[in-house]
């Protein structure tokens, strides 16, 4: 038998705070998709509160697939709805979405989600990700 000692960090501790963040970013590709999964959720809530149709296409970062259309829903529905009571499910995501169809820049939500996911992945977002969640890492920059 052998024991094998492993020193780890807190992000706040950790002699090289970048090795982290390169790790993190090179393995975990989803650490929006939580909010990917809220607009989506905004998307068909709005469709059965307006009628018509609705065809997207999305992602936490923009790529040259993404798209968002709404077709043949009741304007006057639409203009009934007050954004900042995020009327749909609750997320903010709901005033963007309904504000950028009421403004016929639909893709607003689009816009926001990428923002988001532009903090989530950069250096001062991942460093609150992983000091919120209590992360530890060994000393080559790898989740313990």
């Amino acid at each position: 038998m052998r024991t094998i000692e492993t020193k780890v960090y807190t992000i706040d501790e950790h002699p090289n705070k970048e090795k982290c963040f390169e790790w993190i970013r090179d393995n975990w590709h989803d650490l929006n998709q939580h909010s990917v999964d809220d607009v989506v959720c905004s998307i068909k809530k709005l469709s059965e509160v307006i009628g018509g149709t609705y065809d997207f296409s999305i992602g936490q970062c923009p790529d040259r697939g993404e798209h968002l259309s709404f077709l043949d829903y009741d304007e006057e529905a639409l203009k009934n709805l007050n954004a900042d009571d995020l009327p749909l499910t609750g997320v903010c995501y709901d005033a963007d979405l309904i504000e950028g169809l009421q403004n016929d820049d639909v893709y607003k939500v689009l816009r926001a989600l990428h923002s988001d996911s532009e903090y989530l992945y950069s250096d001062e977002g991942l460093e609150e990700l992983c000091e919120a969640n209590g992360y530890e890492f060994d000393e080559d920059g790898i989740i313990n």
